[in-house]
């Protein structure tokens, strides 16, 4: 038999965050977490036009729905991404230093995994998909 790998579309990454919805355990690469900012950015964008064109900008239901929703796995996966740099999941606090703070959040969340396994777990990029 022919086994063939094939990598995972852009929209399996975002589907992944959800099938671990409150994992905050393990690491998660750099594709997984910009995956899935990107698609809860678009989903949220659209959603707030329809909140807008329906309710016109008194109460925005959808939009307010989908974040809650969406909130405890963008967290756990912001969590394993900063276990893929080696770094507790807790430095999610240092975006409350006003800017700086943000800008090192961001650095880190862009910055590669270490390509051994850590203390949070094995490489994900070595891990069979």
């Amino acid at each position: 038999m022919n086994e063939q790998i094939t990598e995972k579309g852009a929209f399996q990454y975002f589907l992944d965050v959800f099938k671990k919805y409150a994992v905050f355990q393990g690491r998660a690469g750099r594709k997984e977490f910009w995956f899935f900012a990107l698609f809860n950015f678009i989903i949220v964008l659209c959603l707030e036009i329809l909140d807008w064109a329906i309710f016109k900008n008194t109460i925005i239901p959808f939009a307010v729905i989908y974040d809650l929703a969406a909130f405890i796995p963008g967290l756990a996966v912001s969590f394993r991404r900063l276990h893929d740099i080696g770094k507790s999941g807790w430095w999610i606090l240092i975006n409350l230093i006003p800017i700086i703070g943000f800008i090192l959040y961001i650095v880190y969340l862009a910055t590669d995994g270490m390509p051994e396994d850590n203390m949070y777990g094995a490489n994900p990029k070595n891990e069979k998909e």
